[in-house]
């Protein structure tokens, strides 16, 4: 009976081919067959991109779709479709890779993909690699402390607006990511919690156009870019 492949769950960084680790080169450049994400809009992937350096010419890409939507039963439906295609690569014996912007476990799509591949193939060998989040290379190309001492640190997402940012009780930095389409209402909110003035917006960090935005105020005339994070502290 044939061995049963391995799924690697891969983070590749925020975007510069130089910040992914050791070890997920090495498993990308190994892979029979590499996943990734892309909108049912489109077939783009930022992720093969990042990882293109690395990924073999014998290997076979396979972008999964996605869907951009609220509707509760298209999405689980698209999450268990793409376990399934998943789970029949690995029962031929390939060892896949799904690559995934950022760390596999923070606002990850691979996360539903564990979710279902659990349910779907219990059997599996998974492994995740954990990658160099958004918010940590922005700290570090502004030369900026996340937290020291007995700081605390949140990690929101802003997709919603600034809600989370109201709720916050004795955090004294915050990282918002997906800080795109609400920007008015996530710059409203850091105004009313006296977050304003030590805030700063990074979009597409370590990428060509990369940008960093220091007045919020002029971020809200721009268009909005999903690859935009915010970085604030009391």
């Amino acid at each position: 009976m044939k061995n049963i492949g391995k799924l690697f769950g891969v983070g590749v960084g925020p975007g510069d081919p130089e910040l992914i680790t050791v070890k997920a080169v090495r498993v990308i450049k190994e892979a029979d067959i590499i996943f990734t994400a892309a909108s049912t809009k489109n077939t783009y992937s930022l992720a093969v991109e990042i990882a293109s350096p690395y990924i073999s010419t014998s290997a076979q890409i396979e972008k999964l779709s996605f869907p951009m939507t609220k509707d509760v039963k298209e999405v689980e439906a698209a999450w268990i479709h793409n376990a399934k295609q998943i789970a029949g690569e690995l029962k031929q014996g390939k060892n896949a890779v799904f690559l995934t912007l950022g760390d596999p476990t923070t606002y990850s799509t691979f996360g539903y993909i564990l979710k279902k591949m659990a349910c779907i193939m219990p059997e599996a060998d998974i492994e995740t690699i954990p990658g160099i989040t958004s918010f940590h290379a922005a700290s570090a190309r502004l030369n900026r402390i996340l937290v020291e001492g007995e700081e605390s640190l949140l990690v929101t997402s802003g997709a919603y607006g600034g809600d989370q940012i109201r709720n916050i009780n004795g955090i004294e930095n915050i990282a918002i990511v997906k800080a795109y389409k609400n920007i008015q209402d996530i710059n409203k909110a850091l105004k009313e919690t006296g977050l304003d003035n030590n805030s700063v917006a990074v979009s597409k960090c370590g990428r060509k156009n990369e940008q960093i935005i220091e007045d919020l105020d002029e971020l809200e005339k721009r268009s909005p870019d999903y690859w935009t994070l915010i970085l604030a502290s009391k």
